[in-house]
């Protein structure tokens, strides 16, 4: 396949991230791209299912297998690991661009995907929590939304958590928690002094899916991401939970979720956008070559160029923007409010990028044979999903007032 990605970021990152940028490219034209029509067809893929469970539900087993294998034999398996945790000790700019080439296609490679505040697992939490969740024995959600906290979970959160019998017993209602109904465990934000609520009042509680005082409505919030549901109501009915699965420091558990959100539902979400931007760029430039209306290809018209120009100039802005605030959260920089513009624009200039795309191919465009549509539904949910734009702008202006 034709692409226009051009280099234009070799010249910052070092000759061992270009290498595994370069791999994880590799991989997915030789061994994704293949699966693709297969993946779209299938009503089993579904946005928010963790990456092997996806693989496994769509693609026979010794497909899934297959690039099971590839992702460990490689390397990526371990990608947003820690060293001290048997991983490849990356920087945030080395994940950022290989990741990009990762998500040039809809089909995840399966890796581990490990919430960064797991790393704040203590004594045996590690082997019980932490390390089956890197080899992928063990899947997680991250509970905080509530039916009434959404934008502002830490003013208005009403999950609390209480301290009887020697054990934190959890009351409350949590919603639009993803993989809540398949994962083994929930990291769930609850209220332990409502007082100091963000300021010291909040903690983080790891729950077994099969606590008895946990239940998750199934079959789960229906959307428009998909034909199978992957976001859930939780509910905690006196759900008992010992000391020992407090999640870091009581009351550091807002903090915790600060943490999350920063880098995987905000930083992270540049190369998310990216890697389908460069997509939707590519698939359109080749169309307009070979698409011919009215006696000349689309390339011809001004209309059409002026389209693919716009792409090209948010991919660039884009990647530029994402690669910086990487390096400023390498060198040890706060990136809270950096992190929300990565997210702002990513998604918002994403999801106009796929929408040109969309329209370059006319009928084609909405063909659910090529990924142009779930790209865009995607990052459509994401400009709502881990804080809608308009929070976003407000972390933005904040930082910008302050300063």
């Amino acid at each position: 396949m034709h692409t226009t990605h051009t280099d234009s970021t070799a010249f910052k990152l070092p000759p061992d991230v270009i290498e595994f940028r370069d791999l994880a490219k590799r991989i997915v034209r030789e061994e994704l791209l293949p699966l693709e029509q297969e993946f779209l067809a299938s009503p089993k893929h579904a946005y928010g299912m963790r990456e092997l469970p996806m693989v496994r539900a769509v693609f026979k087993p010794e497909v899934a297998e297959r690039l099971f294998k590839i992702a460990r034999d490689t390397g990526l398996w371990y990608l947003m690991v820690p060293e001290e945790h048997g991983g490849m000790g990356l920087s945030m700019l080395a994940q950022v661009a290989i990741l990009e080439q990762l998500n040039y296609s809809p089909i995840p490679l399966p890796m581990a995907n490990v919430g960064n505040i797991l790393y704040e697992c203590k004594g045996d939490q590690v082997e019980r929590f932490l390390r089956p969740v890197i080899e992928g024995e063990k899947t997680t959600a991250f509970a905080q939304t509530e039916p009434n906290a959404g934008s502002d979970p830490g003013g208005m959160m009403q999950t609390k958590a209480v301290r009887k019998n020697g054990r934190w017993v959890l009351n409350g209602t949590k919603m639009w928690i993803s993989n809540a109904a398949g994962c083994d465990f929930l990291m769930v934000q609850a209220v332990t002094d409502a007082e100091k609520r963000q300021r010291g009042g909040i903690t983080m509680f790891l729950v077994d899916r099969h606590n008895p005082g946990m239940r998750v409505e199934e079959p789960g919030i229906r959307t428009w991401l998909g034909p199978n549901p992957t976001q859930y109501v939780v509910h905690f009915d006196d759900c008992e939970v010992p000391d020992e699965d407090v999640l870091g420091e009581v009351g550091k558990g807002f903090t915790l979720g600060q943490r999350w959100l920063t880098i995987h539902d905000r930083l992270l979400r540049g190369p998310y956008a990216l890697g389908k931007m460069q997509r939707a760029l590519d698939m359109s430039v080749e169309w307009a070559k070979q698409r011919v209306t009215f006696g000349k290809p689309l390339a011809e018209r001004q209309a059409i160029q002026w389209k693919l120009v716009d792409m090209h100039i948010d991919i660039q802005s884009l990647r530029s923007m994402t690669y910086e605030m990487a390096g400023r959260a390498d060198s040890g920089e706060d990136v809270r409010a950096e992190a929300a513009l990565v997210k702002l624009c990513a998604t918002e200039w994403g999801a106009r990028c796929v929408d040109h795309a969309i329209q370059v191919h006319g009928a084609m465009g909405e063909s659910l044979e090529l990924p142009l549509t779930v790209f865009y539904r995607y990052l459509r949910h994401a400009q709502i999903g881990g804080g809608a734009s308009e929070i976003q702008r407000i972390l933005i202006a904040r930082s910008l007032l302050k300063g």
